[in-house]
């Protein structure tokens, strides 16, 4: 897969000056011949980069942006900078609404020609990184899962290096596995997942902080817990038993769990995640203390949010049926995490508890499911 090479000019003459390209999942090496940000070697690399308010605005490509978070993020950053400063980004075709309420253009992460092309074209200061396949997904498909949330970071971290952008990608309770501590979870800890999808977010991670470190680059990163949304389906996580039970609730008033009912996991109501992304990006760069942090909201088991929804609907019908993949990954993630530091460094908050979550999802879904029975 590509890699990263920093070539001397005589290191260069003498390779006579090797042809650079991208080519999707072939075994080729992509060279850059200079340092994406000239840090001289054995000199330590210093942060900066130019903040939206010493410009008239960043200018915003969030990859993979149809997912769960492209979406309701761009729609957010567009309120704040303007609808032509945010484009999103992906393989997929759009609906008419969101094709039409900004910018759109085709990405492909694994081409590493067009998404240089875009970033330069469109003079791209802020890299939104959203493109990855979720943990079940993954692991019913781990080559496709390695090329994309792996070979694709690669070439978002080298482009992003060269252009000197604020690059955002998001990690994930998934980067844990069965040894870390699990109640609470800290950010600095032993991680070692079982999973593709948690294995490629540490390797994140730590491929941002040494990019900071050796190049300066600006990367940011948040650990997200479980997301929940009202207004996208569920996208192939382990979390997702935590959407379709709203959906399940409001239209059948049955909903079958794959998860065992005492499985706590952490969640997080996907306005607090969207709002905690911004935040992060628009830090001062001094108020960072790490690259990556853990965000958190709430923590919760199946039977309690069911109990919860029941408050709503009492004749919601729940049973169980353990998804044996799935629990497994379940039961290898943190149960609660510790985000004292995202607390206190830039002042993160959140919002919704499980009362406001089920309240908010139940209202949201039910005036969908109203406008759907009048047509």
């Amino acid at each position: 897969m590509p890699v990263l090479r920093v070539l001397s000019t005589v290191a260069k003459q003498a390779l006579q000056a090797p042809v650079c390209g991208y080519q999707p999942l072939a075994v080729t090496a992509r060279c850059i011949s200079f340092s994406p940000r000239q840090v001289p070697p054995g000199s330590d690399a210093s942060f900066h980069s130019v903040s939206f308010s010493e410009t008239d605005h960043p200018k915003v490509l969030i990859t993979g942006g149809l997912g769960q978070l492209g979406v309701g993020l761009a729609k957010l950053l567009r309120k704040r900078f303007g609808k032509n400063n945010v484009i999103l980004s992906d393989i997929r075709k759009p609906s008419s609404h969101v094709f039409h309420s900004g910018p759109f253009i085709y990405s492909d992460i694994l081409d590493y020609k067009n998404l240089r092309e875009i970033v330069v074209n469109n003079r791209i200061t802020w890299l939104v990184h959203y493109s990855a396949l979720l943990s079940a997904v993954g692991e019913a498909n781990v080559s496709l899962a390695r090329a994309v949330n792996i070979t694709g970071l690669h070439n978002i971290l080298d482009i992003a290096a060269e252009h000197g952008l604020r690059l955002f990608v998001p990690s994930t309770i998934g980067a844990f596995g069965p040894t870390s501590p699990r109640n609470p979870t800290p950010d600095l800890c032993v991680q070692r997942p079982r999973t593709i999808y948690g294995v490629s977010k540490v390797h994140a991670e730590l491929m941002g902080e040494y990019y900071h470190q050796r190049y300066g680059l600006d990367f940011r990163c948040l650990r997200y817990p479980g997301i929940i949304s009202a207004d996208s389906q569920p996208g192939g996580g382990t979390t997702d038993y935590a959407v379709q039970i709203f959906h399940d609730a409001v239209k059948s008033g049955k909903f079958e769990c794959n998860l065992r009912q005492d499985t706590r996991l952490p969640m997080m109501y996907i306005d607090d995640c969207l709002r905690a992304t911004i935040e992060v990006m628009e830090a001062p760069a001094e108020a960072l203390t790490m690259r990556t942090y853990n965000i958190n909201a709430m923590s919760f088991t199946p039977e309690e949010l069911a109990q919860e929804i029941q408050k709503q609907l009492p004749d919601l019908q729940v049973t169980y049926e353990v998804d044996v993949m799935r629990q497994g990954i379940a039961d290898s993630w943190p149960m609660n995490f510790d985000d004292t530091n995202a607390r206190h460094d830039w002042g993160w908050k959140h919002d919704y508890d499980l009362p406001e979550l089920v309240q908010t999802m139940l209202n949201f879904i039910g005036s969908e499911s109203q406008i759907a029975q009048a047509t």
